[in-house]
């Protein structure tokens, strides 16, 4: 789909995460922040968003500490333990990149939703719980819990989904206990684990797609 210029998904650096904007001809005034799983780069989700939502706009985010040959959103200690005051700084920083990148470029904030994946999803649902309100509605696939400590926040304005894989023996135990903390704030959460590993594909494109287009059930459709 063509974009107009200057917002055509060129790396933008004016704020304090590296981003691309993509924004497409017919715009439906939808916005998705994409958050990018481990090891790879802020456009490795663009395919997926543009899957389930055709016309929003597009906020490609990089995650800021390195690894590998790519990026990941906060620092580990293994693959399911995390540094948690990198958690926390990483996380206030992407809060206040959500407002400046809304005014920058005059985003909906109220027809703003958040994708993320894996290490992505994670930061994601950390900075709900810890800015509570910031974001109100988000897509989380392959998450798990990484806060240890939890504040109070209140929730009961969100709505989540949240898509495990059948066979990702690593994460998918983790899923019931972050649905529950998303409950016990108050957020309406959806829950699904498909037949897929750690990978995510055209499972996760058309549960994604029906939750962003509606209520509930619709998405109890899909399965």
């Amino acid at each position: 789909m063509a974009e107009k210029p200057p917002e055509d998904g060129f790396l933008r650096r004016e704020l304090p995460f590296f981003y691309r904007l993509y924004r497409p001809v017919d715009a439906s005034g939808e916005c998705l922040f994409l958050l990018h799983g481990s090891g790879v780069e802020e456009t490795t989700l663009v395919a997926l968003a543009r899957q389930t939502a055709p016309r929003a706009v597009l906020v490609t985010v990089r995650g800021r500490i390195a690894q590998e040959d790519g990026f990941r959103w906060f620092a580990r200690i293994t693959p399911t333990r995390f540094e948690q005051d990198s958690i926390r700084t990483e996380a206030d920083a992407f809060a206040g990149f959500i407002t400046a990148a809304a005014k920058r470029h005059g985003l909906d904030l109220a027809r703003t939703s958040f994708l993320g994946y894996s290490n992505g999803a994670n930061l994601v649902s950390s900075v709900m719980l810890l800015h509570s309100g910031r974001i109100e509605r988000a897509a989380l696939l392959r998450p798990m819990a990484v806060l240890d400590d939890v504040p109070p926040a209140d929730l009961s304005k969100a709505r989540v989904l949240i898509i495990a894989g059948a066979d990702d023996l690593t994460y998918a135990p983790f899923a019931p206990a972050l649905v529950a903390l998303f409950e016990s704030h108050g957020a309406a959460v959806e829950a699904h684990t498909i037949g897929s590993g750690h990978e995510i594909g055209d499972r996760d494109a058309e549960i994604v797609r029906q939750w962003l287009a509606g209520p509930a059930a619709a998405i109890a459709q899909a399965n």
